[in-house]
């Protein structure tokens, strides 16, 4: 019988300190890496729950990790496969990836294409996306400020690079009135450059109208991780944003992926600021079940450090297991 160990590694890593999760400071990343082996065979994952989005806390999370991996040992001598589907969505994600990982099944080729986030100089956004292959996407965050202010700075980039398609992302903060106000700012040739807003308004039902209203598409990113979620193909409905950190085991998002093809809709793998290693391992999800579309991962520059794993081109320093911002967890 195959023997099988894991160990579990608990981080820490400093933030850019402007980093705002709804209404708090975020000013350092905790998570977990995980490494699983049987026999020769070794798998790692990285759990880490967002911070104001998941529904556990870091604890939480390693506590149920520590559990499930001594069931996922004993359960080797019934030769038992153990579920996931009760863990909390960070430890079923981080687990399944490690359990994909060892048993070979997860490319080791990464989407590493990115949709940089504007801030306000077309000129250096044009820059950057000049040096980036393929399709011209970046990414704006909305409903942060006024809402005609957005549509004006929308409504800018998409003036000045004449191929550029827009990502713009609200957080259901819009009352119908300002998603109105944004969209009376952007000139209506330029909407269909809007590859999609995530969800522009506080329901739903209020995203979908405003679409309907504007011609500008939408996107489900909250949506999705309602507990009643179905994929389903809505008008001027574009795209699923799929944060796996949020959502849960590989094999569920893989899920949402098929269905969102099969109803002609785009999924896009989205980070959940998790560190360079936890954002390798997506880009490489992203790579195997989305590789025609730009994944959402570019949250690495809000953080001092790359962990173990480290993200092309990145000028951040690694850190290795044996670094400061490790400690192994005591199972």
């Amino acid at each position: 019988m195959t023997e099988r160990s894991y160990k579990i590694y608990r981080y820490q890593i400093p933030m850019d300190s402007q980093v705002v999760l709804r209404n708090r400071f975020l000013k350092q990343r905790d998570g977990l890496l995980v490494k699983i082996q049987c026999g020769e065979k070794q798998g790692w994952g990285e759990i880490a729950p967002l911070p104001e989005f998941s529904q556990e806390t870091i604890e939480q999370a390693q506590q149920q990790t520590i559990e499930w991996l001594k069931a996922w040992d004993q359960a080797r001598s019934r030769n038992e496969k153990l579920s996931l589907e009760e863990c909390y969505p960070s430890v079923a994600f981080g687990l399944s990836c490690a359990l994909t990982e060892m048993q070979g099944q997860l490319t080791e080729q990464g989407n590493f294409k990115t949709a940089p986030l504007c801030y306000g100089d077309p000129d250096e956004l044009y820059d950057e996306l000049d040096q980036l292959p393929g399709e011209k996407i970046a990414k704006i965050k909305v409903g942060l400020y006024e809402a005609n202010r957005d549509g004006l700075i929308a409504d800018m980039f998409l003036e000045a690079v004449p191929d550029l398609k827009l990502r713009l992302d609200a957080n259901r903060s819009w009352t119908p009135a300002k998603a109105a106000m944004f969209a009376k700012y952007v000139k209506p040739e330029h909407r269909s450059r809007i590859q999609f807003i995530e969800e522009p308004c506080k329901t739903p039902a209020d995203s979908l109208q405003f679409a309907a209203d504007t011609g500008i598409a939408i996107a489900w990113d909250e949506t999705v991780r309602e507990a009643d979620f179905q994929v389903t193909a809505q008008p001027h409905l574009a795209a699923i944003v799929i944060k796996p950190t949020l959502v849960g085991s590989l094999e569920k998002c893989v899920r949402l992926i098929e269905q969102a093809h099969q109803q002609g809709l785009i999924a896009v793998i989205s980070s959940s600021i998790e560190s360079s290693f936890g954002l390798t391992q997506l880009a490489r999800i992203a790579q195997q079940y989305t590789p025609n579309t730009t994944p959402g991962l570019d949250t690495l520059d809000l953080m001092k450090v790359q962990l173990v794993r480290a993200w092309p081109n990145s000028t951040l320093p690694l850190a290795e297991l044996d670094s400061e911002y490790f400690s192994e967890v005591a199972i």
